[in-house]
């Protein structure tokens, strides 16, 4: 009996082993296809003129590929959504996992859960169809496609990532932290506020950091309300995304603008890895405190 549960031990472990095996080595087959194709384009345009470079046309007779707008528009837009989605998405979820009633509780579960479910093509079909005539007619502009309309609608798909995450996190901190506090004389809204949440921290710092991570690779939904022009960001004009700039030339481009594509690609991967460096880098400082 011992030896047939050793058996299946053994073999659970190295099951578990190959799949974690399989995971790191796709994340650096990726990272070596991507610096194999990224690095010549970098080397024919040169790397200053490439990440500072102010003007984007591929496909003009004289081909400029500066991509410094799309790094701001993407860097500008991530910050938006994560000042407006952040908040609503914490508070919520405060709301829901310590005051909301079992029904309503039960209700905006379910209903978050269908938010996440809605893929992003559909997200910036709506925001085409009602929030890009809005801010056109809220704001008297000729064009309602822009920098603005592309926060708002990342800001509203990150909020499932960020509330569910949160909840989870903030319903396993043990009752015992909570009926302590109580006992001493504080009340419900200074318990959850100065011992729940500090205990939760860091399961909501995960549910920031796959909201971050959403609204980075979000391209879609941000191509179909963002105006998709290579100008510098402003607030109400056109702007393009660094996603949303592969996804738009992928289909057509050939020779250095395909090079230059694979470029933008590596540029946001080692963004994305820069961000995910720096949360983590203040999660563990935060743990160790």
């Amino acid at each position: 009996m011992n030896g047939r549960k050793h058996l299946v031990e053994k073999i659970m472990h190295g099951i578990f082993f190959i799949l974690g095996f399989v995971t790191v080595a796709c994340v650096l087959l990726i990272t070596i296809y991507l610096i194999i194709s990224g690095i010549p384009a970098i080397q024919k345009i040169g790397f200053f003129e490439f990440i500072f470079g102010q003007e984007w046309k591929s496909t003009s007779d004289v081909a400029k590929y500066g991509i410094l707008p799309f790094i701001l528009t993407s860097i500008y837009g991530t910050a938006g959504a994560i000042v407006i989605g952040v908040p609503i998405g914490f508070f919520t979820a405060v709301y829901l996992a310590k005051m909301a009633p079992k029904k309503i509780k039960s209700g905006a579960t379910a209903a978050i859960g269908l938010l996440a479910g809605i893929p992003s093509v559909v997200y910036g079909l709506v925001g085409m169809m009602i929030l890009v005539p809005g801010i056109c007619e809220w704001f008297h502009l000729s064009d309602g496609a822009s920098l603005f309309a592309a926060i708002i609608v990342l800001a509203i798909m990150i909020l499932p990532s960020i509330i569910n995450v949160s909840i989870t996190a903030l319903e396993a901190v043990p009752k015992e932290y909570e009926d302590a506090s109580l006992a001493l004389g504080a009340t419900p809204e200074e318990t959850w506020f100065k011992v729940s949440i500090p205990a939760a921290k860091s399961g909501i710092a995960a549910a920031v950091v796959l909201g971050v991570g959403r609204a980075i690779g979000e391209a879609m939904a941000v191509m179909m309300v963002s105006g998709n022009a290579p100008n510098m960001p402003s607030l109400f004009e056109s702007v393009r995304f660094l996603t949303t700039a592969i996804a738009s030339e992928m289909s057509y481009s050939s020779g250095l603008q395909q090079q230059a594509l694979f470029s933008i690609a590596l540029i946001l991967f080692f963004f994305i890895m820069f961000m995910n460096a720096i949360l983590n880098y203040f999660l563990k400082r935060g743990k160790e405190r």
